[in-house]
């Protein structure tokens, strides 16, 4: 793509502002990621949702479109001008279903929903401290902590903190909560398969508390909608991904002193742990039969992070059969290796930089050689990604 003078001095501007701005500042600005031509598949673009910084409503989007190689932030903002606090506090997850966009708001405690092509604003379902989104067959379904928002410092023997949370069942046509599933403290991410929901069980709350963090996936039957049993795994768990057949990747957190964050494969058919990873393991991408996984694992006892993680799982073998996808050195300039994604037609990959969390994030791509093609200032915490088009497996 050749880029006019007009763009040029624009791109000098934008620098020039960027520069100027303290680090704490978020600007907004529409740019072109320079590519080298047009891409034309089944992929539309991608939307990535900026989680923004806690109590700041900085959540934001923004849009990807292959067919221009033109990069846009804060769509939402821009189709919605006439919204109150913009998009709100903490984008959280995000997904497509049908004709609509679902924004998982965690703080603001809705989901946000949008046209997926415009983005024009079509409602809101009020769930409280919302967390993840599912959908199958014509329904939604929301992990929710329930109880507030605890920050860390707060009391950690607070009635908050020993909350059970829930999985909501949502109308996808009329956006109507018509169901409510109870299951453990702190529930994060979910997946579906045969009929089942299975979602990760934190206790991220009880930290330092007496009863100290979750450990379980609860399951849940889809007809019944009923809690069937909780799966013992790993404490303070996060993410859920169900492979194509039956087996259930689920990641721990660790409790960020002695015990470590790792990965863990349960056979959802037989009904049992398969294999455990020593591999930090924090946000996760599925495609085909590879799972990808990134993270940076803090820790209380050396006051810092570890070196990060860009690894590739086979699913099939259950092998890590990559170490290492970034191959060019560009892993050393990501600070906070935050969200994942991966072109489900060419293979690209994504990767988001949150940085300190404060600035302005990186959002990078990389090429199946795992050589970086672009990278681009995203908004605020980039985090979760969307695919748009026909015909396509949305995450």
């Amino acid at each position: 793509m050749k880029f006019s003078h007009k763009i040029l001095l624009l791109s000098i501007l934008v620098l020039a502002l960027l520069g100027s701005c303290r680090e704490d500042e978020v600007i907004y600005i529409k740019e072109t990621v320079p590519v080298t031509q047009p891409e034309y598949t089944s992929v539309d673009g991608f939307y990535l949702l900026n989680e923004g910084a806690m109590s700041r409503d900085l959540a934001s989007l923004d849009y990807y479109n292959y067919s221009t190689g033109e990069y846009e932030r804060d769509v939402y903002t821009d189709a919605n001008p006439t919204v109150v606090m913009e998009l709100g506090d903490v984008g959280n997850d995000i997904g497509i279903y049908g004709s609509k966009l679902y924004m998982v708001i965690n703080c603001s405690n809705k989901v946000e929903v949008v046209d997926k092509r415009s983005v024009k604003r079509i409602g809101q379902i009020d769930i409280p401290n919302c967390r993840y989104i599912k959908f199958h067959q014509g329904y939604a379904y929301v992990s929710s902590y329930v109880g507030p928002v605890v920050l860390e410092g707060d009391n950690s023997d607070d009635e908050d903190v020993y909350q059970l949370g829930a999985v909501f069942k949502v109308d996808t046509t009329t956006l109507e909560i018509v169901d409510k599933c109870v299951v453990g403290r702190q529930p994060d991410e979910l997946d579906i398969v045969d009929g089942k929901i299975y979602v990760t069980n934190s206790g991220g709350y009880s930290q330092g508390s007496k009863i100290g963090y979750e450990n379980t996936v609860s399951v849940i039957d889809i007809e019944t909608f009923k809690e069937e049993e909780r799966i013992p795994v790993a404490i303070n768990l996060l993410g859920c991904k169900c492979d194509r057949r039956g087996i259930l990747w689920v990641s721990s957190r660790g409790d960020y002193h002695g015990t470590p964050s790792m990965l863990y494969a349960y056979d959802t058919q037989k009904r049992r742990m398969v294999k455990t990873f020593d591999v930090r393991a924090g946000n996760m991408w599925m495609d085909g039969d590879s799972l990808y996984v990134i993270s940076k694992e803090w820790s209380y006892m050396s006051q810092g992070f570890a070196n990060g993680t860009y690894a590739i799982i086979n699913t099939k073998t259950l092998e890590v059969v990559n170490e290492n996808f970034i191959t060019d050195g560009t892993d050393a300039r990501i600070v906070q290796p935050y969200g994942i994604a991966v072109n489900p037609i060419t293979k690209d990959i994504y990767v988001t930089d949150g940085l300190n969390f404060v600035q302005f994030g990186f959002l990078y791509c990389f090429g199946q050689d795992g050589k970086m093609k672009w990278r681009i200032r995203a908004g605020n915490i980039p985090a979760h990604f969307a695919f748009l088009g026909d015909n396509i497996n949305e995450q």
